[in-house]
């Protein structure tokens, strides 16, 4: 794979960025700058956090598609930074729902999740997410030796069960859903071929 000759952002950047659609709720929210959260408050804050943790997932991985593009393995170090926000979005639409959405009430949270059966997998997608999140530290990597890659192999399957959230929660237009499921698609298409690649350099190697 050719160097494109292209450098990762800064860190500094890329927090930066991931911290932009939150003061954009919080300045709509008290209606700083002229922004607001329009007539249901609520209801744009559940949805705005939830679409960008999606948005952040995704972002996630396509690092390593960059790095291999690029061959500049400095973009892996943005990558735990763009996790940790995934996380922080994904967990921040969970707490407007319950909180403001479901005013703490069980009895209502129960009904809902009978009604919506698409709640359960976002939930089970914050799940998954919470662990890679404990153990983004060097310590955790350290600790944990080769399990820590084995245990981030969840970016996966959260990623598909994000996506599968927000398509199962549309109930006509399902263009955007769609758009998000083709990326995914390429992204985790891209995994593989990349993993065959390596298989059949392997089988190329002359054993000594």
């Amino acid at each position: 794979m050719g160097n494109l000759g292209v450098p990762p952002p800064p860190k500094a950047w890329v927090f930066a960025l991931s911290a932009v659609p939150l003061v954009l709720l919080i300045a709509g929210a008290f209606e700083l700058a002229g922004r607001s959260l329009g007539p249901n408050p609520i209801r744009e804050l559940t949805h705005v956090t939830g679409k960008t943790a999606l948005n952040m997932v995704l972002i996630t991985l396509m690092v390593s598609p960059a790095r291999a593009l690029t061959g500049d393995p400095r973009w892996l170090r943005i990558r735990r930074m763009l996790g940790l926000w995934a996380f922080a979005y994904a967990a921040l639409h969970l707490l407007i729902y319950i909180v403001l959405e479901l005013d703490l009430d069980l009895r209502d949270l129960g009904r809902e999740l009978a009604k919506r059966p698409f709640i359960w997998v976002g939930a089970a997608a914050l799940a998954g997410l919470l662990p890679l999140a404990v153990t983004s530290t060097d310590r955790w990597m350290r600790r944990l030796g080769r399990r820590w890659q084995t245990l981030h192999w969840l970016v996966y399957p959260v990623a598909v069960l994000s996506v599968w959230h927000f398509w199962w929660q549309v109930k006509a237009d399902i263009r955007e859903p769609l758009l998000y499921a083709s990326v995914l698609a390429a992204l985790l298409a891209w995994r593989v071929w990349r993993r065959w690649q390596a298989h059949l350099a392997a089988r190329r190697t002359p054993v000594n």
